[in-house]
């Protein structure tokens, strides 16, 4: 097996962010799970969804934010935090800070991701090219 190179993966654009996803049973022979790097912009998220198929784990790269899982109140999360997040449970997280908020997101078994591809405002950067940021 070879090592991932990011710039040989498409990324997943959304209004809220982006996604690599690195490794997916699709792309990834003999993957089983899917790993990807989420990247939520400032005062952006996800909102509330679940995955019916597949648990779910996020660990917090930098970053700052709340998280709702279960329809609980949501909670702060930093750099450093781990999250779990049972099949079927609805969840949401959201950026509070001024910087992106990055995490690693992982799903099992793998596959989840593809349902994000059905999203209104869902857009694919080719492999190589980088998604740019306006200014406002």
């Amino acid at each position: 097996m070879k090592q991932i190179d990011p710039k040989e993966i498409p990324t997943h654009t959304f209004n809220w962010g982006m996604i690599k996803w690195f490794v997916t049973p699709e792309q990834t022979p003999g993957a089983k799970v899917t790993c990807g790097e989420v990247i939520l912009l400032p005062e952006e998220g996800h909102d509330r969804h679940n995955h019916p198929d597949a648990e779910e784990i996020l660990y917090i790269l930098s970053g700052e934010g709340v998280q709702m899982i279960g329809d609980e109140e949501p909670f702060p999360v930093k750099a450093g935090d781990m999250l779990y997040i049972p099949t079927g449970v609805y969840h949401s997280t959201h950026n509070t800070g001024w910087e992106p908020l990055r995490l690693l997101a992982f799903y099992n078994p793998g596959g989840a991701e593809k349902g994000l591809t059905t999203l209104p405002d869902f857009k694919e950067v080719p492999a190589g090219a980088v998604q740019k940021y306006e200014r406002i």
